[in-house]
């Protein structure tokens, strides 16, 4: 028995092993090209192979991308960042403190509409929104960004904090009562310090979302001061042609804070996702 457990095991660590390969060649290959592309010069990347290595590394298109209106939509970026962040997660960790862990009448049916709110498309709110935004003179404006991007990332944030809460053992609840403790001082103190791991998770996963987020940011915005990193783009395209060198400069530019973060956070990432998995 021992043997053929031992022989499954490894069955499956290999099956594993392969597929890990197979997605990190998948994931890496894009990568490897939109740095090779950034490396060329446009003459270069027009005649050669779409892999071929960069017969010189040239680093114009870089420089001329910090030339331009590069900061200012990083600073953009960072701004509806941050402010969207910090709303959301402290709206998602005040609507999942109750949810999880007090006992009411509309405690199933308001955790199944917000869990129901996940499955609403993007897309389908894109025009009420850009009306709204007219009407109320929030239009070209990078605060119009911050209601949708907090309104779409809330359900699922709220869903994965309820679930991370809910492990969290009501003994340690029980003695902060005993001592005196009101529910605020117990959500602060004791429910709040414990959920840290899911918070970053949350982050983390909203950070990337809302850092590459296009739709509403096309939608209401129009000057460039006023446009975040993903549309940064536009400015190296034209009528008939595009730059795609430089292109592929501002995509490796705007990627490398994910990246940095990512590489930053990873560990506390993968504790918070088993920490919320598995029963306390």
């Amino acid at each position: 028995m021992r043997k053929q457990v031992s022989k499954k095991s490894r069955l499956i660590s290999v099956i594993v092993g392969i597929l890990a390969v197979i997605w990190l060649i998948i994931t890496f290959v894009p990568f490897m090209f939109m740095l090779f592309a950034a490396l060329k010069e446009q003459f270069e990347l027009m005649m050669g192979g779409v892999f071929d290595l960069p017969k010189k590394f040239y680093l114009g298109n870089f420089i001329e991308v910090f030339q331009g209106n590069i900061y200012n939509y990083f600073k953009n970026s960072i701004i509806v960042l941050v402010v969207s962040l910090v709303i959301l997660l402290a709206l998602s960790a005040c609507a999942a403190y109750p949810l999880s862990r007090f006992k009411f009448k509309l405690n199933k049916p308001i955790y199944g509409i917000i869990v129901a709110c996940m499955s609403v498309p993007i897309h389908v709110t894109l025009l009420p929104i850009f009306m709204m935004a007219i009407k109320t003179g929030m239009y070209d404006k990078i605060w119009a960004l911050i209601g949708p991007y907090v309104a779409f990332n809330l359900p699922i944030s709220v869903f994965i904090l309820v679930t991370f809460m809910s492990n969290i053992p009501k003994e340690l609840e029980e003695a902060a009562e005993i001592d005196g403790c009101n529910k605020y001082r117990i959500f602060y103190n004791v429910i709040l310090p414990l959920s840290k791991p899911g918070l970053v998770t949350l982050a983390i996963y909203n950070g990337v979302a809302i850092w590459n987020e296009f739709s509403f940011t096309l939608v209401l915005t129009q000057s460039t001061k006023n446009r975040t990193l993903p549309l940064a783009l536009w400015e190296y395209q034209g009528q008939y042609t595009m730059n795609v060198p430089m292109i592929m400069a501002v995509l490796t530019i705007s990627m490398l804070p994910m990246l940095v973060a990512f590489a930053i956070g990873q560990d506390k990432l993968i504790k918070g996702m088993m920490a919320g998995a598995v029963k306390g």
